[in-house]
């Protein structure tokens, strides 16, 4: 009984890896995240050109955007226990997540339910490409070079926690919710990054709808919002 997690990278379909569109066109069931009942899930958009929809079951899982804790436990156990009832019953099983499983992912949630209450299950995990990295290539630069440090972060959080990693980083990764971007801009700015410091900023990274620019910290202080989209990202290099 065995179960793939595969990672399915920034957006572009092309971006799988060899592996993962092997185990999603063999798959009989997939499972795959969304935020809420009938909202298109982003994994599966990306992976939809390689599933063989006549003989595949698809199944959205719900991981609502709520922070009570005993709704989320809640979740986790329902959305485990309908992937171990298709993998039980004999289904070549895959659940997809963006990017990477490892890194911010919905799939952490499900490994931990399938850990303590479905042992018997034998789960592979395939690696998929950040968004961070295919946003590197997009904008042809270096993230860190020699022994500068390099910190990821996701910017919809503790605000105060984000201002003691960007104080000892050469390089910040912001992910997720470009509508704090403001905010950050005003950490950078009080935490040791000068007004040539270079800024970049992506939206919906290697799709056609990218949105991708490099702005000096000068240009971007006292912009309101200047990534609108929850899926941005923010490059921010101290000395380039």
């Amino acid at each position: 009984m065995k179960l793939s997690c595969i990672g399915c990278g920034p957006g572009d379909p092309d971006l799988l890896t060899v592996k993962a569109v092997d185990r999603i066109k063999k798959a009989d069931a997939v499972f795959t995240p969304t935020s809420k009942e009938g909202k298109p899930s982003i994994a599966l958009s990306i992976a939809k050109k390689y599933i063989n929809e006549s003989n595949t079951t698809i199944t959205n899982l719900i991981f609502p955007m709520t922070k009570d804790k005993n709704s989320l436990k809640l979740q986790w156990k329902t959305n485990s226990q309908k992937i171990a009832d298709a993998v039980h019953s004999g289904k070549n099983c895959v659940y997809l997540t963006v990017g990477d499983p490892s890194l911010y992912s919905t799939w952490n949630y499900m490994h931990r339910e399938l850990r303590e209450n479905h042992s018997d299950i034998d789960i592979e995990i395939i690696p998929g490409i950040p968004s961070f990295f295919a946003f590197a290539a997009q904008a042809k630069m270096s993230l860190v070079e020699g022994d500068q440090t390099l910190g990821i972060v996701p910017a919809c959080y503790d605000l105060n926690k984000i201002r003691h990693t960007v104080e000892s980083c050469d390089s910040i990764i912001f992910l997720k919710d470009g509508r704090y971007f403001d905010s950050v801009i005003e950490i950078l700015s009080e935490t040791g990054f000068g007004d040539d410091s270079l800024i970049t900023i992506a939206q919906d990274v290697s799709v056609e709808e990218e949105i991708l620019e490099t702005k000096k910290l000068k240009d971007l202080r006292n912009t309101k919002n200047p990534a609108g989209k929850y899926f941005s990202i923010m490059v921010a290099r101290k000395n380039d």
